[in-house]
């Protein structure tokens, strides 16, 4: 598949549908702060509103340096750690009745592939900023020599 490319508009939607679930959950406790200070509580994390301040704050500004490619690696890493710990702490599916495993254990899984999408994103970032670094290197080390 190298050299195989896809349109700059087919990688941003890609993007954007990654991040989709937590521009649209950021957006919803921004605009119900108290239904977000409440899930803090319900889950135990304390103090609750920072907290939930916090939380807003990362799932609209990481969704956003992805999109945009601003510290791309870093919202992606962002968001990968804390899906993961919210996976753990909202989807025990080990620990529900019987007639709520199935939904648990299904979102947990499949919170586990975003995590894995925030580590390739992530990854493939950090790679095209070492491959852009290395050719600007060898770019001025080129330039030197010919002065």
């Amino acid at each position: 598949m190298r050299g195989v490319s896809l349109p700059n508009w087919v990688r941003t939607l890609a993007l954007l549908l990654i991040c989709a679930a937590y521009l649209q959950g950021g957006l919803v406790k921004l605009f119900d702060f108290g239904g977000a200070v409440a899930e803090m509580q319900h889950f135990g994390v304390s103090p609750a509103v920072p907290a939930a301040a916090a939380v807003i704050a990362l799932e609209l500004v990481a969704p956003l340096m992805i999109v945009l490619g601003v510290w791309r690696w870093l919202g992606a890493l962002a968001l990968g750690v804390f899906t993961l710990g919210a996976t753990f702490m909202a989807n025990r599916y080990w620990d529900a009745p019987p007639e709520a495993r199935f939904m648990l254990m299904n979102a947990f899984y499949e919170h586990l592939g975003l995590c894995g999408a925030f580590l390739l994103i992530a990854w493939e970032d950090l790679r095209q900023r070492k491959a852009r670094h290395g050719a600007a290197a060898a770019s001025d080390m080129t330039g030197s020599a010919l002065r």
